[in-house]
């Protein structure tokens, strides 16, 4: 079976560092959490590679998906495994060498499991962006070593700014290509950490990358001793994401309400959905909006059984002790810790209809956790330059891929929570209810 690229540095993944800790005492590592990341840059900065080169140098890989893209890429005429094949599924991105939909990958090393989303990197593509970052814990973003900083690495990163991404790691990608040179390197990281003083980026992190030949994926690289940092797989396992969940506000939309119907079961009646933020156990007092009516947990039930506390983002259903009218849609939460229901939203929103503009007056469906309303636009109060970050308080449109702040009036009210709060419960999306098409997705910035 042939290497992926000459120069190749194939290492399980137990060869990270600290990735065996506990191995000398005969304890095998506990696979703890799950980390979703999403690649982010612009077009050829090597975001498939990247993750093909995880995914083969983390062994995990069957041997029939490595022998079709083998194949594959003898097929294209290339003169090595081109990795990227692994997530550019699409006959169009294979023909292109372009990734045009948003590929998921999973994979998992003894300390935490991955969800991977490879989102494309040309501008008329940025809506997909916007789809895999929005659900991201941490963003990678990669830059082309030889071309540093272009447009869309700008781009990319405010976006996953705008959608509260709370890790950015900037990978300085083809090392190899400029000769593993630390003044290339330290120019681009410098010009990043720049503009990231403009961005909300509380935790941002730079490593120098070869995707293709794998220095500094899994392994330190030798070709690069002036880097004294973890290489990227490291970084990925050790990043602390538990305190990035919100666990003081309890939010529970409810999704579904079960009655079985069954004659050995009479008398159940439990309430299903994905906790959006907080930490429920039995015996705590709860109020379900808009009604108010406020009753304590009895039992959290899962498909594995009973649980003693639920927390984001498992999917639970709750049983309480009283018999209050709940439906879906109804939110369940604190009595002195509750969304504010509001009608009037301002909300950040990237624009992803191509056929119609936005206009001011324009009627739309809106989701919002597990409600639906209506909604007009009532005002645009800008269009953002994302390059420059400028403010045009003249526009009055928003065409594919543009991102202003509007406001919004709904036709009943809505459990909402800031963004910046609660990512769950502070975004939504525009529906066209003529086409049925999602036209927009925003975060909400103010709420009343």
């Amino acid at each position: 079976m042939s290497t992926p690229a000459t120069g190749v540095h194939a290492a399980h993944p137990d060869t990270s560092p600290d990735s065996n800790a506990g191995a000398d005492a005969g304890v095998e590592p506990r696979r703890s959490d799950l980390l979703r990341f999403a690649t982010a840059g612009s077009v050829d900065d090597g975001k498939s590679t990247l993750i093909g080169r995880l995914l083969y140098d983390t062994k995990s890989l069957f041997v029939d998906q490595l022998a079709a893209v083998e194949a594959a890429s003898a097929a294209r005429g290339d003169e090595y495994t081109n990795l990227a094949l692994l997530t550019d599924g699409l006959r169009a991105e294979r023909e292109q060498g372009i990734t045009i939909d948003v590929a998921y990958r999973y994979f998992a090393t003894p300390r935490r499991t991955f969800i991977i989303a490879d989102t494309p990197g040309h501008i008329q593509y940025t809506r997909n962006m916007v789809t895999g970052a929005s659900t991201a814990d941490l963003a990678i973003i990669l830059v082309d070593a030889r071309k540093g900083l272009v447009e869309q690495s700008r781009r990319h990163a405010f976006l996953c700014s705008l959608l509260r991404v709370p890790h950015l790691v900037l990978c300085v990608n083809k090392m190899d290509l400029v000769d593993w040179s630390q003044q290339v390197f330290d120019r681009i990281a410098d010009d990043f950490a720049a503009f990231a003083a403009k961005l909300d980026a509380p935790d941002l992190a730079v490593i120098p990358i070869s995707a293709l030949h794998g220095d500094n994926i899994v392994t330190r690289s030798a070709n690069m001793p002036w880097y004294e940092g973890p290489p990227l797989l490291h970084h990925l396992e050790h990043v602390h994401i538990a305190s990035d969940r919100n666990l003081v506000d309890v939010r529970f939309p409810v999704q579904y309400v079960i009655r079985p119907q069954s004659t050995t079961i009479t008398d159940y009646r439990g309430y299903a959905g994905q906790v959006a933020s907080g930490v429920l156990k039995p015996g705590d007092e709860i109020m379900v909006l808009p009604s108010g009516f406020t009753s304590h947990i009895t039992a959290i039930d899962t498909a594995d059984g009973p649980v003693d506390h639920a927390f984001p983002p498992m999917s639970v259903t709750i049983r309480i002790a009283d018999d209050i009218d709940i439906s879906r849609g109804d939110m369940i939460c604190r009595p002195h810790n509750a969304p504010t229901p509001t009608q009037d939203i301002d909300a950040m929103i990237c624009w992803m209809d191509e056929t119609r503009p936005l206009t001011v007056g324009t009627r739309y469906a809106v989701k919002h956790t597990t409600r639906t309303a209506r909604a007009i636009i009532r005002d645009l109060h800008y269009r953002l330059d994302i390059n420059t970050l400028h403010r045009d308080d003249t526009a009055t449109t928003l065409t594919l891929n543009d991102i202003g702040r509007v406001r919004l009036r709904t036709t009943i009210p809505l459990l909402a929570d800031e963004y910046r709060r609660n990512r769950t419960t502070g975004g939504f999306i525009l529906i066209d209810e003529t086409t049925n098409r999602t036209v927009a997705a925003g975060m909400i910035t103010s709420v009343g």
